[in-house]
């Protein structure tokens, strides 16, 4: 259930015979052809869709993250590293002080990797508090229904054209698009970055069918739904 369909007397409620939450991270950054909301939208909707079924509350997603390599494609958004780490550590110190002990935080961006570090960090402050830091979609079964899908996929291609990451009346390319391999390489920021690739598509075909994407989104859920019910021990 999402927070924002409760009021803060039913959040007392709940916290008197529960003290689990969800929190998303997402990001504002270019998808190609996709929503600029792409990494918000996921890791929000795979959370509400897990946590719904256990009654267990989904804050609002923090839609911004660390996205500094994107800032020539208009409407990203980037936070600087300090910025993101100490609102990530409020928002933490805020449902502590609500009464939640456990917190599953869903990443759907994977520059949001930092937060990871810090929620150890967190927890080293705060004896008797679990978190687990999640990236949604390097959940081993659902990379494995991916690849069984198909094994060309990465950043704005297929692999993240989910029906509610589209925009209406904007088609998708018919190929599959073609990247060079930077194994090894340093990364590319900013206009670089852009310059290579292009449109944004890290590589891969740009939509598969309905089909495919609902059944790797239900792995998505119910490898999700895992982490909430089960690990905190």
């Amino acid at each position: 259930m999402k927070i924002a369909d409760m009021n803060w007397m039913q959040v007392e409620a709940y916290l008197k015979t529960d003290d689990r939450a969800v929190l998303p991270l997402g990001s504002t950054e270019q998808h190609a052809y996709l929503s600029l909301s792409v990494d918000s939208i996921l890791a929000e909707r795979v959370s509400v869709d897990a946590a719904e079924p256990l009654g267990v509350p989904v804050f609002p997603v923090v839609a911004y993250g660390l996205t500094p390599y994107f800032q020539s494609y208009p409407g990203t958004v980037t936070l600087r590293v300090e910025t993101y780490m100490r609102v990530v550590r409020d928002i933490l110190d805020s449902l502590h002080h609500s009464g939640f002990r456990r917190i599953l935080v869903v990443s759907g961006h994977g520059g949001n990797e930092p937060a990871g570090a810090l929620a150890t960090e967190w927890m080293a402050d705060h004896p008797g508090a679990r978190v687990k830091f999640v990236q949604w979609w390097r959940g081993p079964k659902f990379l494995a229904k991916a690849h069984e899908i198909d094994p060309i996929g990465s950043h704005a291609s297929w692999f993240e054209n989910f029906p509610w990451t589209r925009l209406a009346g904007v088609e998708m390319p018919a190929e599959q698009k073609l990247v060079p391999d930077r194994a090894g390489k340093a990364r590319l920021v900013g206009d670089e970055m852009r310059a290579v690739y292009g449109d944004g598509n890290y590589g891969g075909l740009y939509q598969r069918s309905d089909e495919e994407m609902l059944a790797m989104w239900r792995v998505a859920v119910e490898e999700t739904r895992a982490l909430i019910e089960e690990g905190w021990d």
